[in-house]
């Protein structure tokens, strides 16, 4: 049962995400290039950055890596050198697509925290000078991996597939720099989110209870526009970041698993750790397209310039 449930990922699972996830981050980057979803500048290059990433990791991992090779199984991309390389752009997008949420988090609090710096954090330049550093950084940082595979067989001198080398699971070199990807993503980030969001609700707490008092002393029940402000920028902040936590959770317990168990390799399709495995990979894959629907949920504007969007085809039509 569990080996044709894996089937059916691949089979069905995969498709079907790279079909949704390649359009909707298409549009969201359209929609928010556009800069008419009432959002600063800062914001709006962040999440546009954020959404190219989740568009790269949906062409890399889920249409390259997961669909493609399930239904073309002996493509240049199963090659060692093709395989090896893939492997590297999937993890340097995803590592970007990470730190991008986690510079996010940061800028919003900043923004909501520490009006003193905000003044020169959370401009455009800023957000401009982190999308541009955070990308080649984790593009350098991933590149050992193309090393630390070997193939599993070799017809007429072409080597096929990847595995890894032996020594990757015993050299205190390779295993340190496994545990230090692990840490770089997710585990620091699921740290930084955690306390910048905590700091944040701490900070929006504390200055609410600060303005209904000093609203209730003015005698008036009308609607305060920063208070609600802050609520719209909290709403969309703990939308993406949690999220992002809750998807990536059962990949960080796929990785304490396999570390702890040190079961490393699989030969039977219904083994639990298998199952785990497949289903950590499909949860944190699930993330490239989810950011789109958190925009139309909580953004009426993103709302309003989406049906816009599809308006126009229509109108065009129809005239």
């Amino acid at each position: 049962m569990y080996e044709y449930f894996v089937d059916y990922i691949y089979a069905f699972y995969y498709p079907l995400l790279a079909a949704v996830g390649v359009p909707v981050n298409l549009v969201t980057i359209w929609i928010l290039s556009q800069g008419r979803c009432g959002l600063s500048k800062c914001i709006t290059l962040y999440l546009v950055a954020m959404a190219v990433a989740d568009l790269l990791v949906a062409i890399t991992e889920v249409i390259l890596n997961r669909s493609v090779s399930f239904y073309f199984p002996n493509n240049i991309l199963k090659t060692t050198p093709g395989c090896s390389t893939l492997i590297v752009l999937i993890c340097a997008v995803r590592d970007t697509s990470v730190w991008l949420t986690v510079a996010f988090t940061l800028d919003r609090f900043v923004a909501i925290c520490c009006q003193k710096l905000k003044v020169r954090y959370c401009v455009p330049r800023t957000a401009a000078v982190v999308i541009a550093v955070v990308t080649p950084l984790f593009f350098l940082k991933n590149i050992p991996w193309f090393f630390s595979f070997e193939p599993v067989y070799v017809i007429d001198d072409i080597p096929w597939q990847c595995q890894s080398t032996p020594i990757f699971f015993t050299s205190p070199v390779w295993v340190a720099y496994d545990w230090l990807h692990r840490i770089l993503s997710p585990f620091l980030p699921f740290f930084f989110i955690l306390i910048f969001n905590a700091l944040t609700v701490r900070h929006i707490l504390q200055a609410n209870r600060v303005r209904k008092g000093l609203l209730s002393k003015q005698g008036g029940d009308q609607v305060d526009p920063e208070t609600e402000n802050r609520r719209k920028s909290m709403i969309l902040l703990f939308a993406i970041s949690g999220s992002f936590i809750a998807l990536w959770m059962p990949y960080v317990i796929n990785f304490l698993h396999y570390r702890i168990a040190k079961t490393y390799y699989y030969t039977d399709a219904n083994a639990p750790g298998y199952i785990l495995q497949q289903m950590g990979y499909l949860f944190q894959l699930s993330s490239c397209c989810v950011n789109t629907c958190i925009y139309v949920v909580t953004q009426a504007k993103f709302r309003e310039e989406l049906k816009r969007m599809f308006r126009t085809p229509c109108r065009l039509c129809v005239k």
